[in-house]
């Protein structure tokens, strides 16, 4: 399995006035370690979405599970994976690590999506292509 990594300071403005992490930004995280996750994986968005043709990866699920706080100046170490494929989706599992024990937990449902050919205003699920399944699953394809 493919796991990519990536760590986040907790700045000031991250938090709410009882001065731990506000809620939303970790939805924020969540996306930008997507993001990591396909470029350390060898996988930029921009050159993705172009050479695959799909306008992106929207967000259809999020869920999030707060286990322990976390404040201004504290060091997160996330860890990202792919936990399932199906043939259009596929959920990532977002670990945030402070010292070394896990605080927030959080998972997204992501489709990989393209304009439906009949009504270009509106997107359509694709199927996953075998060599960004192979990336993600840690099977490097070149």
């Amino acid at each position: 399995m493919f796991v990519s990594k990536k760590t986040i300071l907790v700045e000031w403005g991250h938090c709410d006035p009882a001065g731990i992490v506000f809620y939303p930004q970790y939805l924020m995280w969540f996306d930008a370690c997507t993001t990591a996750l396909f470029t350390n994986a060898g996988m930029p968005i921009r050159e993705l979405f172009s050479s695959h043709g799909i306008v992106g990866v929207p967000l259809v699920d999020v869920r999030a599970r707060f286990i322990s706080s976390s404040t201004f100046g504290d060091e997160l170490t996330v860890e990202s994976d792919v936990q399932e494929f199906k043939r259009s989706s596929f959920v990532i599992r977002h670990q945030f690590f402070k010292s070394g024990k896990l605080a927030v937990e959080g998972f997204e449902t992501r489709v990989w999506a393209g304009r439906n050919p009949d009504d270009p205003q509106r997107l359509k699920g694709l199927p996953l292509p075998p060599d960004v399944m192979a990336r993600l699953s840690g099977n490097k394809t070149e």
